[in-house]
């Protein structure tokens, strides 16, 4: 597991010392829920390039590497880099890892408002190593179309300045160019998937959502919106915390992920593979207990894990024969 503090939680840039606890914590939980030895390793470097140097020189001892809380867009660089430098899965976990539950949760709450996701507009505020990673596993899976927002308002083709990590969105989403803030891009939105900042969303902003609409507003430690008051207009509500319903959280993905490259002795990781965990962990909650405030299964729940390995195992041999990748994908749809 290898970091630089620069994106520590939802505390910022902290450094490696600061750092160090989060990661004894995520390698508590590696070896808790999958038996996997995780090892922490806390760089004193923020330079893109050393950090790189650094991980290549170490990678021939370990079987995967975890980026993690490193802060965006040196995330997206030095993941590709070393995916294409390594001959073992590399898997940022503040994006993949929180894709794959986000993709998780999206299934099983469209279900219980008895929606498509082909019918349905997403609004995901907040393009950062999270948003990214969602709408790059969101996009292949055909939703009706899906809206991106940071800081600067909706992410279109025209707007200027856009650097390369907002390219590739701005032209695969927004389909009917809107343009304008978060509370533009809301009316009539099917879904919204926050993962930005504290309190940027009204009840005004819920209420003029499509029917039934869906709200994740995952923000920590202070969501998007007071998930008491989305629950006035919002037929299902999930955040990041534990203190209320349908929490989001990555324990639910990044175990059984690295327990099932790890099995399947694989030297990349794919999208199908995430696709196929996020189903699994879906599948955990029996069908006759779904519902708005059960959507996720718990963080404690011990069949979670093995489930997402077996899934990812299985997507990883498939993937062995030249039509594997699609063969993945579809098993995991």
């Amino acid at each position: 597991m290898v970091t630089d503090g620069s994106a520590v939680l939802g505390l910022g840039n902290l450094g490696p010392a600061a750092a160090l606890p989060v990661m004894e914590g995520k390698a508590a939980l590696f070896k808790k829920f999958a038996g996997v030895d995780a090892w922490p390793v806390c760089l004193d470097t923020q330079d893109t390039e050393e950090i790189i140097r650094a991980v290549v020189l170490l990678a021939p001892v370990y079987g995967g590497i975890n980026l993690e809380d490193i802060a965006a867009p040196r995330c997206f660089e030095i993941e590709a880099r070393l995916r294409s430098l390594l001959d073992i899965p590399v898997f940022h976990d503040d994006q993949h890892g929180t894709a794959v539950v986000v993709l998780a949760a999206l299934r099983n709450a469209l279900r219980v408002v008895g929606k498509r996701l082909a019918d349905c507009r997403i609004v995901v505020c907040g393009v950062g190593a999270a948003g990214s990673a969602v709408i790059r596993l969101l996009l292949p899976l055909a939703p009706a179309d899906v809206v991106a927002v940071d800081v600067d308002g909706v992410v279109h083709g025209d707007r200027p300045g856009l650097d390369p990590s907002l390219e590739w969105i701005a032209a695969g989403t927004n389909a009917a160019r809107r343009t304008g803030q978060l509370h533009d891009a809301m009316r009539g939105a099917d879904v919204f998937i926050g993962l930005s900042a504290p309190n940027l969303l009204d009840v005004a902003d819920v209420a003029g959502m499509a029917d039934h609409p869906i709200v994740f507003a995952l923000a920590n430690p202070d969501p998007e919106i007071d998930p008491l008051a989305a629950q006035q207009h919002a037929a299902i509500v999930a955040t990041g915390r534990s203190d209320y319903p349908n929490q989001i959280n990555n324990v639910l993905a990044f175990p059984g992920v690295f327990r099932g490259l790890l099995d399947a002795g694989a030297h990349r990781i794919t999208d199908g593979m995430l696709v196929a965990a996020s189903a699994a962990i879906a599948d955990v909650v029996p069908e006759e207990n779904l519902n708005a405030s059960f959507i996720v299964p718990s963080v404690f729940d011990t069949a979670v894990a093995p489930a997402v390995a077996e899934a990812v195992r299985r997507a990883a041999a498939l993937e062995l024969t030249p039509a594997g990748a699609t063969e993945a994908v579809d098993a995991g749809s």
